[in-house]
């Protein structure tokens, strides 16, 4: 098979097309979540009488699927994203609205369905392809003027945080309004409708600090880690001290013995402190640098679809990687939040997947044709 540019086939095409640095970059996140996993899950596996590579064998079987869907969906082009999209996020909120019903609870929410013996959380899927139908409507909107865009916006915006909010699920909430605001400033909103959206995002955070009680106790630990159970938090900072800069060794690590959710919310201590600092770093500089780099193949693109969903998707993946890094640094109250592609995980590390294929696909270079 050859790779060179004169090779037309549907393959070479994509190669010469796809930006290879962003997904050499996906990649090695990848293989360092399998490694991460390994590393941090056994301990977990055990404490709940499972075989100690349950976990690790799981997940590579979550990472292979996810990896053949990444490279699946960049191989579309942009209508078929568009289409994905739209029947990806009308069968997510449908999936959504039966989870209060027929959900499975747990840690008193109720987030997953299970569909004929597999465990799925829809709101994950929800994610990114609500950024790309929320890119169509705004998109849509500058191209017609009889097109309700900002209207159509608004409502699927609150169907999809009604449905979070009844899980509830105030973190992925505050996720997807991030994204949403985003894009709809980068669509051309008026400066007063930001602030305005500013304002109710307060205003939500302050609701459900009085509503949630799990929301009040998270906060009130953060800001206040004397007056509340910082257990995890605590050996989250210890593990960073114990590993220093070249970390302790892979497996020499002992965090995993005491954080119930080593190997998916604190992931990134089991790596401060069987790895290090340094290694640590390279996983900031990874998660940055792929938000970095898919944003900077879009900045001269002329297809506002294309720039909005590329943005908002890449606004999801950073803002949920800087959550949970934050979290086991003690910079954010904790949120029960994974780490994309290095956190064990199913519905999170396919879903995430299913984004980035979209990613990857919608900042290829279609040299000569028009969008």
């Amino acid at each position: 098979m050859r790779l060179d540019r004169t090779d037309t086939s549907f393959f070479g095409r994509w190669w010469w097309t796809v930006d290879r640095l962003n997904l050499f970059a996906l990649l090695l996140l990848i293989a360092l979540g399998s490694i991460l996993v390994a590393a941090g899950s056994p301990p977990v596996a055990k404490r709940l009488d499972l075989p100690a590579f349950y976990f690790v064998h799981r997940h590579e079987a979550f990472l292979a699927i996810g990896l053949v869907v990444m490279l699946a969906v960049s191989l579309l082009p942009p209508v078929a994203i568009r289409r994905l999209s739209v029947i990806g996020f009308s069968a997510s909120i449908a999936l959504m609205a039966l989870v209060p019903f027929i959900g499975v609870q747990t840690k008193g929410a109720h987030r997953w369905i299970d569909l004929l013996g597999i465990s799925i959380q829809p709101s994950e899927f929800m994610k990114p392809c609500f950024a790309v139908v929320m890119a169509w409507v705004c998109a849509e909107n500058q191209r017609r003027i009889d097109f309700p865009g900002y209207r159509l916006a608004v409502g699927l915006y609150l169907l999809a945080v009604a449905l979070l909010v009844i899980q509830p699920d105030i973190g992925m909430t505050l996720t997807v309004t991030a994204m949403w605001a985003i894009q709809l400033f980068l669509a051309g909103l008026p400066f007063v409708w930001v602030f305005i959206m500013i304002g109710l995002t307060g205003a939500g955070v302050f609701g459900a600090y009085h509503i949630f009680p799990h929301v009040a106790k998270r906060i009130n630990n953060f800001l206040d880690p004397a007056a509340g159970d910082n257990y995890q938090i605590a050996r989250s900072l210890e593990a960073f001290k114990s590993g220093g800069w070249l970390g302790r060794g892979p497996g020499e690590g002992e965090v995993k013995q005491f954080i119930p959710d080593s190997h998916t919310d604190f992931i990134f201590a089991v790596a401060g402190e069987e790895f290090g600092v340094l290694v640590c770093l390279l996983i900031v500089g990874l998660f940055a640098f792929i938000v970095m780099r898919g944003l900077s193949r879009v900045y001269k693109e002329n297809d506002l679809f294309a720039v909005l969903a590329v943005a908002g998707v890449l606004a999801e993946f950073g803002i949920q990687s800087v959550i949970n890094m934050g979290v086991a640094v003690d910079l954010f109250p904790a949120k029960g939040m994974t780490l994309p592609f290095l956190s064990y995980g199913g519905s999170s590390v396919i879903a995430m997947a299913l984004g980035m294929g979209m990613m990857l696909a919608l900042t290829r270079r279609r040299y000569g044709s028009s969008r």
